[in-house]
């Protein structure tokens, strides 16, 4: 996340607007982004709706195809058209993810 707010600039100027998600609390968000300094929101998934919808679960190594309680972070980025044109479990670099935006050939319904 530190390294989204330091190239910040850079996906604005792509028209793309990041955000975290994650089941913590608006609270928890608001101080979590104060102490981070961080120029973007972070969305409360409660129930792990969101995380599930886009396959950010950890997956119960001792149940495959059972999900567990817990977030595995996920970076994802929707297309102008609803579609995902990237997505990468892990921290991938901010210059992976900026160059699968411009490499989109995407456009808003």
């Amino acid at each position: 996340m530190s390294a989204v707010r330091e190239t910040i600039a850079e996906f604005r100027n792509l028209n793309t607007e990041p955000f975290g998600v994650n089941p913590g609390d608006a609270d928890s968000h608001l101080r979590f982004r104060s102490s981070l300094g961080l120029p973007f929101d972070l969305l409360v998934d409660e129930d792990l709706a969101v995380s599930h919808q886009f396959g950010a679960l950890k997956v119960d190594p001792d149940n495959p195809g059972t999900y567990l309680e817990s977030i595995n972070r996920t970076v994802i980025v929707v297309g102008l058209d609803g579609k995902i044109i990237y997505r990468r479990a892990g921290s991938p670099p901010p210059e992976e993810i900026l160059g699968a935006i411009r490499d989109a050939n995407d456009s808003a319904p």
